[in-house]
């Protein structure tokens, strides 16, 4: 690799630029259900809002702050390069986490998981209601706002629960996201305003057990195919 010259302090900054407008790279998915198909459990106005609005933010944002990456490295401006690379990854987590989210709900939800999912659980928790408490706990337990997660994790080859604040993890590097439950009060204030437990309360009974399972099944072939942790 060429070596690298950094300009010194003493240098003038290029010419500003202005960057060619990225092509918008992040897209608000549909939603595969009517907004009112998840109800009692989440009221239509929730999720038409929850989905229209709080998920749309973060794609605008995320494409946003790819613009500003742009005009940075054009005009090499380095001076707002920390918040930039900050805007990013929220944006963009924000994004992946309720893509996620929506495809881990369904009308059709409720009951337990099946086959290798229910083998998973059992194996990594000791049960299905063990695993529930822990989940629900986890959910209930997110100072301010976060997530409770599901993750295949590729190094102990196990199951795990974990939290999101905000939307920073604390769940093993490599983890795999399974299943997800929101806890910011935009997913529930409307329809249970203050009380978070009713909302994961309700939410067990529209978890997509088989859209979990998907993802369980796709993130241990992918660990086993590349290799990184055997």
């Amino acid at each position: 690799m060429s070596d690298i010259t950094l300009p010194s302090a003493n240098q003038p900054t290029s010419t500003p630029q202005q960057a060619v407008a990225p092509t918008e790279r992040y897209t608000l998915p549909a939603l595969s259900y009517d907004p009112a198909a998840l109800e009692p459990w989440c009221s239509a106005e929730t999720i038409a809002l929850h989905h229209g609005r709080h998920h749309a933010a973060y794609v605008t944002g995320a494409n946003k702050a790819l613009a500003a990456l742009q005009t940075a490295r054009a005009n090499n401006d380095w001076s707002s390069i920390n918040q930039l690379e900050s805007d990013l990854a929220f944006h963009v987590s924000g994004h992946v986490l309720h893509s996620i989210f929506w495809t881990n709900l369904t009308p059709d939800g409720g009951d337990r998981p099946q086959g290798e999912l229910a083998a998973a659980i059992d194996d990594s928790f000791g049960d299905f209601d063990t695993f529930g408490q822990q989940f629900t706990r986890s959910a209930l337990g997110v100072q301010g706002s976060g997530w409770a997660t599901l993750a295949w994790e590729p190094v102990g080859r196990c199951l795990v629960v974990g939290q999101i604040h905000d939307h920073q993890s604390t769940i093993a590097q490599g983890s795999n996201l399974l299943l997800v439950c929101d806890v910011w009060e935009h997913a529930y204030y409307l329809q249970y305003r203050d009380l978070r437990a009713d909302w994961v309360k309700a939410f067990w009974h529209i978890v997509n057990w088989a859209d979990v399972e998907r993802r369980l099944v796709g993130a241990v072939l992918q660990s086993s195919k590349v290799g990184l942790f055997t």
